[in-house]
C-alpha cells in the first residue's frame, strides 16, 4: 500500500484539516504544493483532480478523491486507531455539527472576514477593509458562542479523544488569534480558551505548521 498524496498549499485551512488527520493517525503521506492563488492559477492538470479548481484533492493507491469532509473520513476509515470520530450516536453528531459551524460559518467570518483582512492585509502593506472586519467580528462572536456552547471539559473540544470537530476547528482559531481582538475574543469563552491552549501544544499542530504563522 503506497503513502497517500495531498495537492494542495501548506497555507489552506482546508489543506491543514486533512494533514491534520493524516498526522493524528501518524500516517506517512506526501504533499504536493498546489497554489489556486498563483498568478497562473493551479496547474492545468489540476482540473482532472478537482474539477471546482478548491484544494485539496487526495490520492492513495490510486483512489482519488476531492472535498475535506470526505478525504478526513477516508483517513478515519482507512488507517488504523486512533479513531477520528466519536464512538456514540450523539457524539457523532455533535462533532458533525461543530464540522459544519466551521465550514458555513467560522471559515468565511473568522478567516476571510477577520484573519485575510486584518492580519495579512496590513503585512502585505495594504489596510483592510473595516466594514467587513466589523462585520466579521460580529459573526466571530456568534461562532464563537455556539461552539463554547457545546465545549466540553477536559482536553477535545467534545470531551474525550480527539476527533474531526478538533481537527476542523484548529486551523480556522490559528489564524483567527492571530488577531490581537480575535484572541481578546476568545478568553472571553472559558472552555473554548481552555481547549485551544490544549489543542496548539498537540505535535500534529507543530508539524503542520502554515507558513503564513
Amino acid at each position: 500500500m503506497s503513502d497517500p498524496i495531498l495537492f494542495g498549499a501548506a497555507y489552506s485551512v482546508y489543506v491543514r484539516i486533512a494533514r491534520l488527520a493524516l498526522a493524528e493517525k501518524g500516517v506517512a503521506y506526501r504533499l504536493v504544493e498546489i497554489d489556486i492563488f498563483a498568478d497562473s492559477g493551479p496547474p492545468a492538470d489540476y482540473a482532472t483532480r478537482q474539477p471546482f479548481g478548491r484544494i485539496p484533492a487526495f490520492e492513495h493507491d490510486g483512489f482519488r478523491l476531492y472535498e475535506t469532509g470526505a478525504i478526513t473520513r477516508y483517513i478515519d476509515e482507512a488507517f488504523a486507531e486512533p479513531p477520528l470520530m466519536p464512538a456514540s450516536l450523539k457524539g457523532r453528531a455533535r462533532a458533525n455539527q461543530v464540522m459544519s459551524i466551521v465550514d458555513n460559518y467560522a471559515y468565511p467570518a473568522m478567516v476571510w472576514g477577520v484573519f485575510v483582512e486584518a492580519v495579512r492585509a496590513p503585512a502585505q502593506g495594504r489596510s483592510g477593509n473595516a466594514a467587513k472586519i466589523a462585520e466579521a467580528f460580529g459573526k466571530s462572536g456568534t461562532c464563537l458562542d455556539a461552539l463554547e456552547a457545546v465545549a466540553e471539559p477536559g482536553g477535545a473540544l467534545l470531551g474525550g479523544t480527539i476527533s474531526l470537530a478538533d481537527l476542523y476547528l484548529a486551523p480556522v482559531m490559528r489564524y483567527f488569534t492571530m488577531a490581537p481582538e480575535g484572541a481578546a475574543l476568545l478568553i472571553q469563552r472559558p472552555r473554548l480558551a481552555r481547549w485551544w491552549g490544549w489543542m496548539e501544544q498537540r505535535p500534529s499542530m507543530a508539524a503542520t505548521k502554515s507558513p503564513m504563522e
